[in-house]
């Protein structure tokens, strides 16, 4: 078992490595420092997107509603920058996205319903809403400060996007395992009946979980917003499958109550690099959707052989 262990653990960093080392070899410039920075950029809305879906599915859940609550946090937040300033703003996206996922943790701890069903049907509430405040089209009207501090400042060379990601997934990897609320989340997606018969508050706790996710959406909302200088009402669609795909494929599991923000990290690596070579190689959208949807189910395989 600890050998079995052992492999999996090494596994993925060497996927890492042959990913690099076959994409330098068809790609030269795959090295270079402008695209290694743009990487970085790239993978940063899925790694914070992915870090509250870990969250939800350590819990033994799952939010599917993070996409749609990021595309609400962006467009309710550039909507109020002109009249309460870019910092209030910010922080506005952050407190929407919060908010969305302590609603759906309220309703799946109090109800005892499916994460699944709820957070769907908070897809469809905040994108709707996301829609009707922006008339269905993209707002362009983001201030330059806010574009230009978060989408394409530099601090010690490093991108302070690049720079609220790491500081996020630091935060998670320190409450996940030095916490009280840590210990509970892994408890409750281990085993919630012995949780409870411990006299840990389920319920309060879920919310907790959800409310991460939802936190984690509003600062992707806060990241990708300034990169692209849009508030976008249906951005990236895809991103919710993608967090799925890389959480469980960097081996956190499905089933709940293991896992790490490290192995979160290569998940969205992964994917990154793959999106990365693809695109620096023309491969058209159609077949990187194709690619995307084959990570899924290949990580769900893993899953299960971890399981067994």
């Amino acid at each position: 078992m600890n050998a079995k262990i052992k492999l999996a653990d090494a596994m993925l960093p060497l996927i890492v490595l042959t990913i690099a080392a076959v994409a330098t070899a068809i790609q030269p410039r795959f090295l270079s420092v402008d695209n290694l920075l743009n990487l970085s950029r790239q993978l940063v809305p899925l790694l914070i997107i992915s870090i509250g879906q870990a969250f939800a599915i350590m819990r033994g859940g799952l939010d599917l509603s993070m996409a749609s609550v990021l595309s609400l946090s962006g467009v309710l937040g550039v909507t109020l920058m002109p009249h309460i300033g870019v910092p209030a703003g910010v922080i506005a996206m952050v407190l929407v996205g919060c908010l969305a996922g302590l609603v759906s943790g309220f309703i799946i701890a109090w109800f005892r319903t499916t994460p699944l069903v709820v957070t769907l049907g908070m897809l469809s509430v905040t994108q709707a809403i996301a829609l009707i405040l922006s008339n269905g089209v993209p707002i362009h009207n983001v201030p330059a400060t806010y574009v230009d501090a978060i989408g394409f400042n530099a601090v010690l060379g490093v991108p302070v996007m690049v720079w609220i990601a790491l500081v996020l997934a630091v935060a998670a990897t320190v409450i996940l395992r030095h916490t009280v609320f840590g210990r509970y989340v892994y408890a409750l997606g281990s085993n919630e009946s012995a949780a409870v018969k411990s006299g840990v508050n389920v319920r309060f706790y879920t919310m907790l979980v959800y409310g991460v996710s939802g936190l984690c959406a509003g600062v992707g909302a806060v990241v990708l917003t300034a990169w692209v200088s849009s508030a976008q009402p249906v951005a990236s669609p895809t991103l919710t499958l993608q967090s799925i795909a890389a959480v469980v494929l960097g081996g956190v599991a499905l089933t709940g109550g293991s896992g790490g923000i490290w192995q979160v990290f290569l998940g969205v690596l992964v994917l990154s690099l793959l999106s990365n070579v693809m695109n620096m190689t023309g491969v058209s959208a159609y077949y990187q959707t194709l690619v995307v949807g084959i990570v899924i189910v290949i990580a769900v395989v893993l899953d299960r052989f971890r399981r067994t």
